[in-house]
């Protein structure tokens, strides 16, 4: 190969919801993929690889996902590129996605010596530049919770305001006033209230919602990108 040539890769950082070990609390956890060839042999990294010659650059980063994680999100966007001339032995790009999971999904994940869960803000040095990737990843992440509808992504069909409130506290890190919240959810047409409540544990029934099916988690003006469950349009952000 022409050391010259400039390759492509992708490469996903995967983000879901778990029971902190300490608290049981609700806490950012991602998996990690250990490297099993040099450079890095055995270091943890973001799961991915290179693209293929026959694929688009989210098919590839979908696949990936699938050959290393055994993922198959419904929400996945394209984050950022990543192109710094010393960041691999060889010329490499990196067109970065993320993956924001709901629990049924993440249960998918294998937890083993190939692949591990970890506290996204706590994992082990990563190989190449993927520690700053996944930094800048969950910086993305807590800025878009002010301004988007991000957080019903990593909720399942159907949620509690306390279960979506869950979210965000577990993303930026702080406690959220539950009547402040309830009144902002309900000054807001993110979310639509069902006739359906939760049922079968020791506390009152709780009204379930379901995210509104013409809005995406982000807006993402003219571009569009597939689609996932629910119509909420795949945003590709630069």
């Amino acid at each position: 190969m022409d050391e010259s040539a400039i390759r492509v890769a992708v490469s996903t950082v995967i983000v879901a919801l778990r029971p902190h070990p300490d608290t049981g609390a609700p806490a950012l956890w991602m998996p990690l993929v250990r490297r099993t060839a040099e450079p890095y042999e055995g270091s943890w990294a973001l799961p991915g690889g290179w693209v293929r010659p026959d694929e688009g650059l989210e098919d590839s980063a979908a696949a990936r996902l699938r050959e290393t994680t055994n993922v198959q999100p419904r929400y996945l966007e394209q984050l950022y590129a990543f192109g710094d001339v010393d960041r691999s032995p060889t010329r490499v790009v990196s067109i970065v996605y993320w993956a924001l999971v709901r629990p049924d999904e993440a249960s998918v994940v294998p937890d083993d010596w190939n692949v591990r869960w970890f506290l996204a803000d706590e994992h082990p040095p990563l190989a190449f530049d993927h520690d700053h990737i996944a930094e800048y990843a969950l910086w993305r992440l807590r800025n878009k919770m002010s301004y988007s509808r991000i957080a019903q992504a990593f909720l399942g069909d159907r949620f509690t305001l306390a279960e979506l409130r869950a979210v965000y506290e577990a993303v930026l890190g702080r406690p959220l006033d539950p009547a402040n919240f309830r009144r902002q959810v309900a000054q807001s047409d993110a979310v639509i209230a069902t006739d359906e409540t939760t049922s079968g544990d020791r506390h009152r029934p709780a009204r379930l919602y379901r995210s509104n099916p013409d809005l995406a988690y982000a807006d993402n003006g003219p571009l569009r990108q597939g689609t996932t469950t629910e119509n909420q349009t795949r945003p590709q952000n630069r």
